[in-house]
């Protein structure tokens, strides 16, 4: 009995129904278009700021999705260099700045190559100490161990196996089948969907000991970039993905359980796509009211702190500085008395830049304007 897609005999040739993917093609492709037009009228500052922004999300979500919650500025820190902007007083951590180098690389060298060697040095880039938490793993080479890989869910001894991959001895071919399909498959096979195949591909196969979801996130943004032509990544999979976490593992396990004909996957796949493509709308509009917010205070004298401050709100993002600005907050951010805090934010409301939500001790501050 073939229990999994790749025990069947006609693993790896995927099938798929084109009539029911042609509407969600258009519609993607639309948004894509419309998405990359707006891009294009932004000027130099402001898509540099945009692309940060969208890679900031990419690297945390990325990462969150396998259960990795990295530090928000730390993050900010490695892409901010990366991309050339002001990144002063941010901390730096080595292991983001591997993974930014890595998702930097699937878009910005889209032309190069995708072999053996380089998806190599993308997971030794992402275990730089050649550890899992407190696992030594392989690093850098495919897994090599005898027991299964398996994706499990539930306590220990009661665990439900979702999916078993390929086993270990069986890599090396599957994975020169891999790199024959992405090379032959350029061109041949409409790009979003080369896309999704190659997610769905690579995922299957599961050849790392860890990192499998990050790589085949890489993997599928490559394949994105070879499409589109684009250097720079204006919208995050992984976001969406993250979003829609319990629905994407529900369609990768029932792929993972039928035949060759994906046709379900890649209805899937081109919706979330589609949604990815709208937050990245919403992204773009953050983008231009923080330029708006600046641009509307600009004669105002602030102190370092309170640029500080400022910074710190627009940078939230859409969910917001959680409970507000508060004079224990800021007085902790910007290493200042409570006297100092609070005669600050009271002048930051007083030019119009906060507002104050509530009274007496429970007083908060937030930003005058709506940035998302």
């Amino acid at each position: 009995m073939n229990r999994y897609i790749w025990q069947h005999s006609d693993w790896p040739t995927f099938t798929w129904d084109t009539s029911a993917l042609l509407a969600l093609l258009g519609e993607c492709r639309l948004q894509q278009g419309k998405l990359l037009s707006r891009v294009a009228g932004l000027g130099l500052q402001l898509e540099q700021q945009a692309q940060a922004e969208l890679l900031i999300e990419e690297t945390l979500t990325t990462s969150s999705i396998e259960g990795e919650l990295l530090d928000a500025r730390s993050v900010r820190s490695s892409v901010t260099r990366r991309l050339g902007l002001p990144s002063a007083g941010l901390p730096v951590d080595r292991k983001i700045d591997e993974l930014v180098n890595l998702l930097l690389d699937a878009t910005q060298n889209f032309d190069k190559p995708l072999t053996v060697d380089r998806l190599w040095g993308w997971h030794a880039a992402l275990f730089p100490t050649g550890y899992s938490g407190l696992h030594q793993i392989t690093t850098g080479a495919w897994r090599t161990g005898e027991e299964p890989m398996r994706v499990v869910s539930g306590p220990i001894g009661r665990e439900k196996i979702h999916y078993e991959a390929p086993p270990s001895g069986q890599l090396n071919h599957e994975m020169q089948q891999f790199l024959s399909w992405w090379n032959s498959s350029s061109g041949t096979v409409e790009g979003l969907l080369r896309a999704a195949v190659a997610h769905l591909y690579f995922v299957t196969i599961h050849p790392f000991d860890d990192g499998n979801g990050r790589i085949t996130r890489a993997i599928t943004d490559l394949a994105i970039a070879q499409d589109d032509k684009q250097q720079s990544r204006y919208y995050s999979l992984s976001a969406q993905i993250m979003a829609e976490r319990e629905s994407y593992y529900n369609i990768l396990e029932q792929t993972q359980k039928g035949g060759c004909d994906i046709t379900a996957w890649l209805v899937w796949f081109l919706g979330c796509f589609g949604r990815a493509l709208q937050r990245s709308d919403d992204i773009l509009n953050g983008v231009f009211a923080k330029s708006q917010f600046w641009r509307q205070h600009d004669q105002h004298k602030l102190t370092d702190r309170q640029k500080k401050a400022i910074n710190r709100l627009l940078d939230a993002g859409p969910d917001g500085f959680e409970g507000g600005m508060t004079t224990q907050k800021y007085a902790s951010m910007t290493h200042c008395s409570r006297a100092t805090a609070f005669r600050e934010l009271d002048q930051l409301y007083e030019l119009g830049m906060l507002q104050r939500i509530g009274q007496g001790r429970s007083v908060r501050y937030e930003l005058k304007i709506k940035v998302y």
